[in-house]
């Protein structure tokens, strides 16, 4: 039988981001108040719909940025201060997850230096920083008293998804670094890790840890006191993209 195109229904392609930063001490994520139907109202994750003439990189790198003003870092390119390190998720298509029509949304992963209040643009009306732990609730209030509810579509899963893969990641690669500004402290990475891990690091085996990682990190011969005290020796990213050993997680 030949191929008969019409007899398998149109579904549009979208792509999501999950765009995770450093704020405050906290793992926060990009969240947006949708403005129009369908969820209006509620907070959902950025993204949009993939159009003709772009493939699915271009796409993400598109919504990064209109919806933050980042750029995707290229790794053999020096390091760029609007810079952010973006990769593909995962694929999420359950046929009910958009009420409008048949939807298949690639979620990309996003990572960045903290970064400043979000502006909304396209159908949201609203956008803010948010700690993934309060956009992750069923119900309450988050820190700020703003009504906590389960994130449009299925982006909570998407979310979820996107936390773990980062804190999976920063255990065996640099990836950690890519929340870092280009010179950073051992302190300002440790703070890092426990953000992204929810937890409290002991600051000298850490840093035992970090500086005898082979190609983690290199002396960029400076110091700095910006975060008060005696002055604090700064690295940047070092050639590995994998750790050996690894970082592991702390059980909790």
């Amino acid at each position: 039988m030949p191929y008969d195109p019409s007899a398998f229904p149109p579904f549009a392609v979208t792509v999501d981001l999950v765009v995770l930063t450093v704020r405050r001490h906290s793992l926060c994520a990009l969240a947006v108040r949708r403005g129009e139907p369908p969820f209006q109202g509620r907070w959902a994750l950025p993204g949009g719909f993939v159009r003709a003439d772009e493939d699915l990189a271009q796409a993400a790198a598109r919504e990064l940025a209109e919806e933050t003003g980042l750029c995707v870092h290229d790794p053999a390119a020096p390091i760029q201060d609007n810079g952010a390190h973006l990769e593909q998720l995962a694929t999420y298509g359950d046929p009910e997850r958009d009420p409008r029509m048949r939807v298949v949304s690639v979620a990309h992963l996003a990572l960045a230096p903290d970064l400043p209040a979000p502006r909304a643009g396209g159908d949201a009306s609203n956008a803010r920083w948010a700690p993934v732990e309060e956009l992750l609730e069923q119900s309450g209030h988050g820190r700020d008293g703003e009504p906590v509810a389960l994130l449009a579509f299925d982006h909570a899963q998407i979310l979820a998804d996107g936390v773990e893969r980062a804190r999976s990641k920063i255990e065996y690669s640099s990836l950690a670094t890519a929340f870092c500004p280009p010179e950073f402290t051992v302190g300002e990475l440790r703070r890092v890790y426990e953000a992204v891990w929810s937890v409290s690091l002991d600051p000298r085996n850490f840093h035992r840890k970090v500086t005898g990682t082979p190609g983690f990190l290199v002396p960029t011969g400076g110091t700095t006191t910006r975060q008060g005290g005696r002055p604090a020796q700064l690295f940047r990213a070092g050639g590995a993209t994998l750790l050996n050993p690894p970082m592991l997680r702390p059980e909790v």
